[in-house]
């Protein structure tokens, strides 16, 4: 990962998590301040939201120790991930927007057809209003501020109501929003589900939602009764697909370190590999290897998984799967903890391979032709991320083409998600819209069709009562 943040924090110890308080103002009273804010106008000015980004940079700058100690504390991550998975990540999507915000906000000139001559034609961005932003947990930082980010840069006033599984999380962005935006047009409200169902009840004029498939279900139908239009970025179970002719040890070792990434629980984490069956035994070896190299200064402990429900959950799929395990299987209940673990060939209706992992476990699977794997991965819900490692061009053409995703990337895993030029995205059950950048931009502003005429030449043959000289007229300019 490239980024012009400063040098990662040092690893900061846990300190016990709070309970997060849930509001006492009535999401419907939230909703009506903001609306009069956003009446007012400011929020359309350039200067105004250039200076939301602004202070969520010098956020990102000036609190950094904090948010790292705050995601340690919720999810056990060490002080490097918590630096380049949420604040380096956040900080990047904010310069982006900064950078380009000028000409995002530009209306786009469009042609005019002849009988509409002389006109002007053009499309005007234009904020929606008001956005909610519900948050995950396991980037309980960049999840929040990304699209915060497409919101502000829109002209947006905002709600953001972080997860409640990061508790300490949650109240970091409570206490440091107010004081680098303007608290008047963007508030922080901190609760659980029947929160997050208040909120979106009341109607807002946009939901963006990052979390799991079923909850997205949940809230669509929820947002349904007021019309609301939502942006759900969910998950799934992120194939890849290794050639023969892929540089098998710089393959495993992406693989490996991206899987071990927040224990696993990263909505783009490789969910299974299907390797070639002629390089099967010797992929397996390198992945193994590649994961103790990666674990060399931490070997025989666990990754820290979130909460009980999700160890019970991965220690279940464990117990259950037919595969063999190459390496790893260990759970520590006490610790909450599970070894990295590679299963070689599980059955395909094991419960592993049918349910999202969001874990440290890593299913792989033999296949003989390419046609095999395409059509394994394409006889399940479309993914999140597709990962295709090959030195072929034309197996990397027809990976690319035939495999339908939220994004592909080819030799390497989860890095599109980083290029705030690239939209970010689900497709079917693995989310609807794309954010990040000029698409978060668009995502949340209105593009308003505006034709202006001139009064000057007002043919009568175009008003009735027609004459058939006026309707052949007519038709022939139409």
């Amino acid at each position: 990962m490239t980024t012009t943040a400063s040098s990662p924090a040092a690893p900061t110890p846990a300190v016990p998590s709070p309970a997060v308080p849930t509001s006492d103002v009535p999401a419907a009273q939230v909703l009506a301040d903001l609306r009069r804010v956003h009446a007012g106008g400011r929020t359309h000015e350039r200067a105004w939201r250039d200076a939301q980004l602004a202070g969520l940079e010098r956020l990102l700058a000036e609190r950094e120790q904090e948010i790292v100690a705050a995601i340690a504390a919720d999810l056990g991550r060490d002080g490097v991930e918590a630096w380049m998975g949420d604040v380096a990540s956040s900080r990047a999507e904010v310069l982006h927007a900064r950078r380009h915000l000028r000409r995002w906000m530009r209306r786009r000139p469009q042609a005019v057809p002849l009988h509409q001559q002389p006109a002007l034609a053009w499309v005007q961005p234009e904020p929606l209003g008001v956005v909610l932003v519900i948050g995950p947990w396991n980037y309980p930082v960049y999840l929040v501020l990304a699209p915060l980010v497409a919101a502000l840069a829109a002209g947006n006033c905002a709600v953001v109501k972080p997860s409640e599984l990061a508790p300490v999380s949650s109240a970091l962005l409570a206490e440091l929003l107010p004081q680098y935006v303007d608290p008047e047009a963007v508030r922080v409200v901190q609760g659980d589900a029947t929160t997050s169902q208040d909120l979106i009840a009341s109607g807002f004029d946009h939901v963006l939602f990052t979390g799991g498939t079923e909850v997205g279900r949940k809230i669509m139908e929820a947002a349904a009764p007021t019309l609301t239009p939502v942006t759900l970025e969910l998950g799934g179970k992120s194939p890849v697909v290794v050639t023969a002719s892929a540089d098998l040890e710089v393959t495993a070792r992406r693989i490996a370190w991206f899987k071990l990434v927040n224990s696993g629980q990263t909505c783009i984490a490789p969910d299974y590999v299907l390797v070639d069956a002629g390089v099967r035994d010797r992929f397996v070896d390198l992945l193994v290897g590649a994961v103790r190299d990666l674990r060399r200064d931490k070997a025989g402990a666990g990754l820290p998984i979130v909460n009980d429900r999700q160890l019970t959950r991965l220690a279940a799929y464990l117990r259950s799967t037919t595969g063999r395990v190459a390496l790893g299987g260990g759970v520590d209940e006490a610790a909450r903890t599970i070894e990295p673990t590679v299963v070689v060939d599980p059955d395909p209706e094991d419960e592993l391979m049918r349910e999202e992992i969001f874990g440290p476990l890593l299913p792989v699977l033999t296949y003989r032709t390419l046609d095999e794997a395409i059509s394994f991965v394409n006889a399940r819900p479309k993914p999140l991320a597709f990962y295709a490692f090959t030195s072929s061009a034309p197996d990397r053409r027809r990976l690319v083409r035939e495999v339908p995703a939220g994004g592909t990337v080819v030799n390497h895993v989860g890095m599109h998600s980083l290029v705030p030029q690239l939209p970010f995205g689900g497709v079917g059950a693995s989310g609807t819209g794309a954010y990040h950048g000029r698409w978060g931009f668009d995502a949340l502003s209105h593009r308003k069709a505006v034709l202006s005429r001139t009064t000057r030449l007002d043919p009568s043959f175009v008003y009735p009562p027609y004459s058939p000289r006026a309707v052949r007229l007519i038709k022939r300019v139409l």
